[in-house]
């Protein structure tokens, strides 16, 4: 499929993509699963195609059912899929391998293991001109190395010899999307391309898909859960629910008028600042089993508006206003969409809830270092270090939460690892409840590790798979003497299971058998079983839906105030800050560069960098101006940072003395500290 694939004929709109009646399964009998059950949507050229909906839903086995990359216990079993009008289903093996990744591309999920660590990145996209006949030897070394610089990857020759592991989670990606356009497709499908990305390297992958479908004229089927990116680059958009599609529509039209009761309850869940001080509206239940959906709505049991015909039948799809459709039993009784709908991912204008600060801090941190040696050479002598944290200075109050918020590689998880000395600090102080951390040994550094807990990025990788999750949660309490008895401990399980919305059962159940919601959960349990007074949470929400991130959100708030914790909050999302955070500091090479308020931060960013991160956030409608202040290029290495002020080679107001100084700390405000030479001009 080339670009310049007709758009329009006499007849009407040629439709890039067609598919019709979708269904797949998973295995045979009462027991097989159907991912994707009765599937209809159409792509235009240069359009983008977005598909939403929460994990288990389908979306990812959607793609990979048009690509024809299924398991092997995996069939397709009703349907028609054609691309350009040319039947895919149908076409044997031979032709198909013609498709994939010529006519049709695919960016996967997860760069790093979709990358071969072996190979050099201008490798793997040399691998890809060859295989679909675009060059051969070093014509395909040339084109290998255009196609990384059309993605925007900066000093193209160097980076081509460069292995995945050397590469930032951006570049990476780049890279994918460098590979995806060896063979020219006609249709790019983006599987959450922008997931557990910094808001900077995602406004970057979007504004690159943008621009690329305005040059070429492809299509783009997208999936994702971040309604803010659906906001920033979709024109339409289809929400998908337990295997079925039930809203389809223009993305003005879901933002103004979302019609289907799950698409506002996923509006509902959406974090902001205006919402601080209460809890989100989460979405009750789970998803159902896809081996025994039932009969009537798939969404019933969950349903707040559910009546007595939904658990009986499946609803029929009904049009309403332009090309809006829905599956919906409200609409069979004439029910009229609800008023304008529309929910901003960050409402830095409302007036939101400011708590008063009061007593000593709970903890003070205090010029903290944590510098890694390097080495080289047969002796492994030190050449240098990296200056992972240098400097850094914050307070956290009981009961409150301050938000640490930077790209990756800034220095977020290993300040928290540092506070807690599950690295070891190489300088600076860490004061808890009046005893400075640093200076304690191992034996008396125990007795605080019940009151200073963390809860890790990736819940299963911090899970031990070989144990049982009630065996998980007791080894805590085993280690730290906490509840003596074995009987005590089991109940203590039981109650925090419950707290985090589990059920006891739990306790008999692997790590493998829940979902990514659900063991962030157990990670959760797991730090309160010992009764923290501190907790370091290392980007609890990242990668999760919307409606588990809301449950997650309102756990860790009612928790707070029920326990009184204080939170260390590690996280790129500038939504879930305005919502949680009391403060915020923000991060950049090791330093501190601006810290305040959530009200100081998010409405008067003084700090260039500050000002670069919120305006990277997406658009919250798509009826909003995208900010136009992009952030470019990636952080300096911390083995080899700039001289001055670490963010002057990416900063537009860049002086000379920013070259050579590092900017003094300067106070805007009672809370307000920022290091600028600017920021010491502004009123």
């Amino acid at each position: 499929m080339s670009a310049e694939t007709t758009v329009k004929t006499d007849a009407g709109p040629v439709w890039l993509l067609e598919v019709a009646g979708l269904s797949t399964r998973f295995g045979a009998g009462p027991r097989a699963i159907v991912p994707v059950s009765n599937l209809s949507f159409r792509i235009r050229t240069g359009e983008v195609f977005a598909l939403v909906g929460e994990s288990g839903c389908g979306k990812s086995m959607t793609a990979l059912s048009l690509m024809r990359l299924l398991p092997d216990s995996g069939r397709i079993t009703a349907g028609r899929v054609a691309l350009g009008g040319r039947e895919l289903l149908t076409l044997p093996e031979s032709a198909m391998r013609s498709v994939r990744g010529g006519e049709m591309g695919m960016i996967f999920q997860e760069p790093m293991t979709s990358l071969n660590p072996v190979l050099t990145v201008g490798r793997q996209v040399m691998e890809a001109c060859v295989a679909h006949g675009h060059a051969r030897g070093g014509d395909a070394l040339r084109q290998a190395e255009e196609l990384l610089h059309k993605v925007g990857i900066p000093d193209t020759a160097r980076r081509a010899g460069e292995y995945p592991h050397q590469l930032s989670g951006g570049l990476k990606q780049r890279v994918m999307i460098a590979m995806a356009l060896a063979g020219r497709p006609g249709l790019l499908v983006a599987d959450e391309p922008t997931t557990a990305l910094d808001v900077t390297i995602q406004t970057q992958v979007l504004d690159l898909l943008n621009s690329l479908r305005r040059d070429t004229g492809m299509g783009i089927l997208l999936i994702t859960h971040d309604l803010g990116v659906v906001a920033e680059i979709a024109d339409r958009v289809a929400v998908m629910y337990a295997g079925e599609i039930v809203e389809t529509c223009s993305v003005r039209a879901l933002f103004d008028s979302p019609a289907h009761p799950y698409t506002r309850l996923l509006f509902r869940a959406l974090p902001d600042r205006a919402r601080r001080g209460g809890n989100l509206v989460g979405i009750a239940g789970s998803p159902p089993s896809l081996s025994d959906p039932g009969k009537g709505c798939r969404f019933a049991p969950r349903c707040p508006d559910a009546m007595t015909a939904c658990s009986r039948e499946a609803p029929q799809g009904h049009d309403l206003a332009g090309d809006h459709r829905v599956r919906c039993h409200l609409y069979s009784l004439g029910a009229r969409i609800p008023g304008d709908e529309r929910q901003g991912r960050l409402a830095v204008h409302s007036a939101g809830v400011e708590r008063p600060i009061t007593g000593e801090p709970l903890l003070e941190v205090r010029d903290l270092e944590v510098h890694f040696p390097v080495r080289r050479g047969l002796f492994h002598r030190v050449v240098g270090h990296v200056r992972a944290v240098d400097g850094v200075s914050l307070a956290v109050h009981a009961g409150r939460t301050l938000a640490l918020v930077g790209e990756s590689g800034c220095g977020k998880t290993t300040l928290g690892k540092g506070i807690l000395r599950l690295i070891e600090p190489s300088g600076g102080s860490v004061r808890f409840q009046g005893s400075d951390l640093t200076r304690l040994g191992r034996r008396d550094l125990r007795s605080y590790r019940g009151a200073l807990q963390i809860i890790f990025q990736d819940p299963y990788a911090s899970l031990n798979p070989r144990m049982l999750v009630g065996d998980i949660l007791e080894e805590g309490m085993i280690a730290l003497g906490v509840e003596g008895d074995r009987e005590a401990r089991r109940e203590r399980v039981d109650l925090l299971l419950k707290q985090v919305g589990l059920e006891a059962s739990a306790r008999d159940r692997y790590p493998h058998e829940f979902s990514g919601g659900q063991r962030q959960r157990i990670g959760i349990a797991r730090a309160l079983t010992v009764s923290p007074r501190l907790l370091v949470s290392d980007e609890p929400t990242s990668a999760l839906d919307v409606s588990v991130q809301a449950q997650i959100l309102n756990l860790l708030r009612e928790l707070q105030q029920s326990l009184d914790i204080a939170y260390l909050f590690i996280t790129h999302d500038i939504s879930v800050v305005a919502y949680m955070a009391d403060e915020i500091a923000v991060m950049y090479l090791g330093r501190i560069v601006e810290q305040g308020t959530t009200g100081e931060i998010l409405t008067r960013p003084l700090h260039p960098y500050t000002q670069s991160l919120l305006a990277s956030v997406p658009r919250s409608r798509p009826d909003l101006e995208p900010q136009r202040v992009r952030l470019q290029g990636d952080p300096p290495s911390p083995a080899d940072p700039p001289s001055g002020c670490a963010f002057h080679p990416r900063c537009p107001w860049c002086e000379p003395r920013c070259i050579r100084e590092f900017p003094p700390q300067s106070r805007a405000g009672d809370r307000h500290i920022v290091r600028c030479f600017r920021a010491t001009a502004v009123p």
